[in-house]
Formats: structure tokens, C-alpha cells, sequence
């Protein structure tokens, strides 16, 4: 991304430019004055915080040895691993100051952020998820599931990538327990690397052992699932407007297709209205499907994780192979297209989905694909 290219830090100096940042980018001054946790953050409020972490990334040998693109795409998640604290921060009883929820929160931020700012899709998504995962290594060798998130990362982003940034952030702090904290992150570091998902994505024998993998906690991820999936069914995600239509018509030709507009139309039911009767007929129409073992189409928004994992444990559930295809149209054609439909989906409505967007990733189907 040409803007975070000329603001990361370079050769000979490395110096992080605050004022250019700060008039850059809005969502940066808007973290000015954001109250931290002072056990955790006596340095300050998120601004200085961000700026401290910004420092440290830019002195840590290991970024500076990195080639130029990667040196930028990670000054990008550091710069904005803290964007959803001026939404995500209460003051609690006793005065006690909490963020719970940034790390998510600042993923849905990141992918909104540098979607209308151009980023490739590919590039956006693993910031993304840099983001979404950088608390990871401070508590990860506690964790029951270690294994699984230590691999859904390396299918996101890179793990070796998330132990600078949380190694910056920490840096990047006043805290009594700095030392322990690195500690944990360098354990962490090897731990990847033992597991073979350091600066790689973790290899699996085949795609219907990741997607079950995923799906059945404590499965072993070297076993080599037998694959009896009896059609396909492919899931589309997408904003209002991104083409899904025109995808499924190049490359879905004569598919049965679920459609939800169409059941939104047949039912007289709003984009704004009530959407449960409509959600319910989509999910009896593709039992009918599943049930005939007959390939179809599931074309629907599915934007936020929670609706396609409906959608996805249904069609697993009578063996079914999940085919994801995210398609993606820049802002102003999205807005443009949706303007021209015959019944266009209200802005309000648009406006709510971006915000509730997260892009499906290689964890949750047989096959994900970005189609921009």
C-alpha cells in the first residue's frame, strides 16, 4: 500500500514520521486521549501507546532485516493493532479501565479501513488478522487449544510476523511485567516453529482434513481424513452490490442456487425488514438439496462468520464439500451498483453490513476463494 510505503520507517535513520501519520490518518488522532489501563499502560493514553509500539517495531533488528514489502505490511498492523480502543474502552467499577473486544473489533476497523483505501485483498486480510490475533502469544501457553490457534493463524497471516508484532506492542508499554510477557512470546515463537507454522501456513495432508481439523476440537491434524463428500455446495459472501450474481452466472451456469433476494422477493419481505422467515425458508430450500445430494449454490451476503458457520455445519452435516467464494467490488462501484438494482438495499443497511464484515478464511471451508 503506496500510503503506509512512504510513512514506514527507512534506511539510514528508521524514524517513524508522528505528525505525517497523525495527519494521514484520522483513525490515528482519534486515538488521542483514549484512558489505558495504568498496570498494563503506564506510558500513556492509545496514541502514545501506538506511537511507543511504532518505535520499537522500527528498532527490532529482525523487521529491519526483512525485505521492504513485509517491513510495511507489518508497521501497517502495528500502526493500527490498537484502532477499536476509542470504541471498545469502558471505565469499570473501582475505575478500573478495560478494552475487551478491540482485538476483533479492530479487525472488522482494519478490513473496512483498507478496503476503501484500495489494499489488495490478500494484503488487507492478513493485516486483518494480525490484528484480530495480536494478544495471542502474551497468553497462548495457557491455552487448551493452543495447537488450533497457532494454526489458524499461519492459514491468516504468519506467526512469525504476529511475534514481532506482539513483541513491539509490549515494547511499546510501561508495564511491571514486561519481562515475563516477552518471555511468553518468544515460547511462543518456538512452539510455532516446532509445529511447522512459524513463516509458513501449517500443511495438512488434504483439504477435507483442514476443514475437519477445524470443525472437531482435539483431532489429530496429520491424519488424513477419508473424504466422503457426496456434492458441493458453493457459499458466496459478499456486500450488496459486489457481484455475487454475475459470479454464479460465469461460473455457477444451470447450478440450482438458494437464493435469499429471491426469497426476500417471493416473501415481500424488506432488506430492512425482519429477515428471519426468510433465513429459515433458505435453510429448508438447502436441506432439500443436501438431502438429494445435489450441488447448489448458497448465494447470500453471509458477511459475518457466525452466519456462515450456519450454513457451513448444515451442509458438513449431510457430507457435504464447502466451497467458499468471497466476492469483493471497490466502495464507490459497490455503492453504484447497489444504487442501479431495481430494489437497491438501503444504505443504512449497507452501512451495517461493512461494519459486521469479516472474509471468510482457509479454516472454514474446503475451499476459500477472493474474488475481486
Amino acid at each position: 500500500m503506496r500510503v503506509f510505503e512512504k510513512l514506514c520507517p527507512a534506511p539510514p535513520d528508521w524514524r517513524v514520521p508522528w505528525p505525517e501519520i497523525r495527519e494521514a490518518f484520522g483513525w490515528v488522532r482519534a486515538l488521542a486521549g483514549v484512558a489505558q489501563d495504568a498496570v498494563h499502560h503506564a506510558e500513556g493514553d492509545v496514541e502514545v501507546h501506538t506511537r511507543m509500539a511504532c518505535e520499537a517495531l522500527a528498532s527490532l533488528p529482525r523487521w529491519r532485516a526483512r525485505p521492504g514489502a513485509e517491513r510495511v505490511r507489518l508497521f501497517t498492523a502495528v500502526l493500527m493493532h490498537d484502532v477499536a480502543k476509542p470504541h471498545c474502552t469502558r471505565v469499570e467499577d473501582g475505575g478500573r479501565i478495560t478494552a475487551h473486544g478491540h482485538s476483533r473489533g479492530g479487525d472488522l476497523m482494519v478490513r473496512r479501513i483498507l478496503w476503501e483505501l484500495g489494499a489488495p485483498v490478500a494484503w488487507r486480510e492478513h493485516v486483518a488478522a494480525l490484528v484480530r490475533h495480536h494478544q495471542v502469544p502474551f497468553w497462548a501457553l495457557e491455552r487448551p487449544d493452543l495447537q488450533q490457534i497457532a494454526f489458524r493463524v499461519s492459514l491468516t497471516a504468519r506467526n512469525d510476523d504476529l511475534v514481532l508484532l506482539a513483541t513491539a506492542d509490549i515494547l511499546g508499554r510501561i508495564c511491571a511485567d514486561a519481562a515475563e510477557v516477552l518471555e511468553n512470546i518468544a515460547l511462543y515463537g518456538e512452539y510455532c516453529a516446532e509445529q511447522g507454522c512459524l513463516d509458513a501456513p501449517r500443511a495438512f495432508p488434504s483439504e477435507h482434513a483442514r476443514f475437519w481439523y477445524f470443525r472437531r476440537p482435539g483431532r489429530d491434524p496429520g491424519h488424513d481424513a477419508y473424504d466422503d463428500t457426496r456434492l458441493t455446495a458453493t457459499v458466496l459472501s459478499g456486500l450488496p452490490g459486489a457481484g455475487k450474481d454475475t459470479w454464479i452466472a460465469a461460473h455457477r451456469p444451470g447450478t440450482p442456487v438458494v437464493s435469499l433476494d429471491r426469497l426476500r422477493a417471493e416473501m415481500g419481505v424488506s432488506p430492512a425488514g425482519d429477515q428471519r422467515r426468510v433465513a429459515a425458508a433458505a435453510f429448508e430450500e438447502a436441506r432439500g438439496h443436501l438431502r438429494a445430494g445435489r450441488s447448489f449454490v448458497w448465494n447470500a451476503t453471509n458477511v459475518s462468520r457466525s452466519m456462515r458457520d450456519r450454513c457451513t455445519g448444515l451442509i458438513a452435516g449431510y457430507r457435504g464439500r464447502v466451497e467458499l467464494v468471497a466476492v469483493e467490488a471497490p466502495p464507490g462501484v459497490l455503492r453504484e451498483r447497489n444504487r442501479r438494482r431495481a430494489a437497491p438495499v438501503p444504505e443504512a443497511v449497507v452501512d451495517r453490513l461493512v461494519r459486521r464484515w469479516e472474509a471468510p478464511d482457509p479454516t472454514e471451508g474446503h475451499r476459500v476463494e477472493w474474488v475481486c
